[in-house]
C-alpha cells in the first residue's frame, strides 16, 4: 500500500495553477454520452475517479481517449445500456450516469454506487425527480432497472435538499424530455452551472443555472461540443491550507476567486492576507493563525462541506478555539482521531467539532479513511514536526492530481513511497 512520507516544518512558497475540478469533470464526461458524436473537454484532472468514469464510457461503447489534460470522447455508437457493478462501486458519483443514460438510450440497468464512507447520501432525491419525468425504476437486489416508454416527459420536480448530484443526473434526463422541465431548490454550486454551459453547447436550452430555479425546455437531440473544466475550488482551498499552516506565502493561479468566498473569508478571519486578482488568489501566513468563528458547512454559496477537513487541519495550529458544524454528512470528522495522533485538541459531539489550537503538532502514522479527511492529514503534516506517514493515498488519489508534486513545486519535503 503506498504512502506519503513528509518532512514537516517547511514553508510552502511559489506558484501554482489549480487543476481541474473532479465534482465538474465527472458530470461532463457522463453528459458526453447525450450527443451523438464526438465531445472534447479540456482540463480533465488525472484522478482515479476520472479514470474510472472513463472506463464507464469505454463499457458503454464510447471511444474514450486521454491527450494529455483532454479526454475525447466519441458516444455515436453505444453498444450498452447497463453498467457493471464493479464499475458503479469505483465512485459515488457514477450514479450520474443514470439520467445521461436512461435519456438517450431509454433504459439502463446499474447497482448503487460506492466511494468514501462518509455517510448517507441517499439516491432518493434522484429517483424521485426521475419518476416524474416518466422513468420506469425498479428496486430489486441493489440494482436499479430502469425504462422509459418512448421518450421522457418534462414536468415539474422540486427538491427538498438542494442535491447537487440530483440536480445533475436531472438535468441530464431533462434535456431531451418532451416538454419544459422546472427544478425549483435546485442546488447552485459551479459545478451545475458548468454543465449547463456545456448541455447549451451540444445544443440544450437550460436557464438559470446557479439559481434556484432551473428551467430545462427539452430538445429532440445533442451533438458533441468543446468545453474547459472549471478549476477545482476544493483543490484550490487544500493548497491555500497548506500554504497558511506552514506560515508560507503562495500564489494560486487558474481559479475562480468567486467561487472560493466563503473560505477565503476564514482564511482572512485566522490572520491571512488574501490578495485577489482575476483569475488568481495569493496568500501570505502570519506567525500564527487566529481561531476563527464559527464555521457551519452549507449547500453553496455557503461554506463547502469538502473544505471542512483541511481547514481544520488548518486551525489545529491557530491560537483559540475554533467550532466547526458539520450540517451536510453526519460521518465526516473521520479524520479527527488521526489529527489527535499528530498532536490536535479536537472534540466532537454529533455534528459539532471544537478546535483548540495547539503550538505545535508532532509527527506520527497516520490513515486516511476518505478522500477530504485523508488531503487534511497531508495539510497537517507539512506543519508537523518530524517525519508523518499519511497511507490511504487511494482516497487522495480520487481528488487530487499530482498531489505530491504540486507541494513539491511549493517547497514541501514530501514524496510518496
Amino acid at each position: 500500500m503506498s504512502k506519503y512520507v513528509l518532512q514537516g516544518g517547511r514553508k510552502l512558497r511559489g506558484e501554482l495553477a489549480v487543476h481541474g475540478a473532479k465534482n465538474a469533470a465527472l458530470p461532463l464526461l457522463a453528459a458526453t454520452i447525450l450527443g451523438a458524436g464526438e465531445s472534447v473537454l479540456h482540463g480533465c484532472p488525472h484522478l482515479s475517479d476520472v479514470d474510472a468514469a472513463i472506463r464507464i464510457l469505454d463499457y458503454l461503447g464510447c471511444g474514450a481517449r486521454r491527450e494529455g489534460d483532454t479526454v475525447i470522447v466519441d458516444t455515436l455508437n453505444l453498444t450498452h445500456f447497463d453498467v457493471p457493478e464493479e464499475l458503479m462501486r469505483e465512485m459515488r458519483s457514477s450514479i450520474v450516469f443514470l439520467g445521461a443514460i436512461v435519456s438517450r438510450l431509454g433504459k439502463t440497468r446499474l447497482s448503487f454506487p460506492g466511494g468514501c464512507e462518509i455517510g448517507t447520501r441517499p439516491i432518493d432525491l434522484h429517483l424521485m425527480a426521475l419518476r416524474a419525468l416518466g422513468l420506469q425504476i425498479k428496486d430489486e437486489h441493489g440494482y436499479l432497472d430502469c425504462s422509459v416508454d418512448g421518450r421522457l416527459k418534462g414536468a415539474p420536480v422540486t427538491f427538498s435538499f438542494p442535491s447537487v448530484g440530483a440536480t445533475e443526473n436531472t438535468m441530464l434526463a431533462a434535456v431531451m424530455a418532451e416538454g419544459v422541465t422546472t427544478i425549483t431548490n435546485a442546488a447552485r454550486e459551479p459545478e451545475i452551472i458548468d454543465l449547463a454551459q456545456f448541455l447549451n453547447k451540444c445544443g440544450a436550452r437550460i436557464s438559470g443555472a446557479g439559481e434556484g430555479t432551473i428551467v430545462i425546455e427539452g430538445v429532440e437531440r445533442l451533438h458533441g461540443a468543446e468545453h474547459t473544466v472549471i478549476p477545482d475550488r476544493i483543490a484550490a482551498t487544500t493548497y491555500l491550507c497548506g500554504g497558511a499552516v506552514t506560515q508560507g506565502d503562495i500564489l494560486l493561479t487558474n481559479v475562480v476567486p468567486a467561487q472560493l468566498a466563503s473560505v477565503l473569508t476564514v482564511f482572512e478571519q485566522a490572520g491571512c492576507d488574501v490578495r485577489v486578482r482575476e483569475n488568481a488568489v495569493r496568500l501570505l501566513a502570519p506567525k500564527r493563525l487566529r481561531a476563527v468563528d464559527a464555521i457551519r458547512t452549507m449547500p453553496y454559496p455557503g461554506f463547502p462541506t469538502d473544505a471542512q477537513a483541511p481547514i481544520m487541519a488548518m486551525l489545529t495550529l491557530a491560537e483559540g478555539s475554533s467550532m466547526f458544524v458539520e450540517n451536510i454528512f453526519e460521518s465526516r470528522y473521520k479524520h479527527v482521531p488521526e489529527l489527535i495522533r499528530l498532536g490536535a485538541n479536537i472534540k466532537t459531539e454529533g455534528r459539532v467539532a471544537i478546535v483548540e489550537g495547539v503550538p505545535k503538532l508532532t509527527s506520527a502514522k497516520v490513515s486516511a479513511t476518505d478522500l477530504r479527511g485523508g488531503a487534511a492529514l497531508v495539510v497537517a503534516g507539512l506543519a508537523a514536526e518530524g517525519e508523518t506517514q499519511v497511507d490511504g493515498l487511494r482516497h487522495i488519489d480520487r481528488g487530487y492530481d499530482g498531489l505530491e508534486e504540486n507541494l513539491i513545486k511549493l517547497g514541501a519535503a514530501i514524496r510518496r513511497k
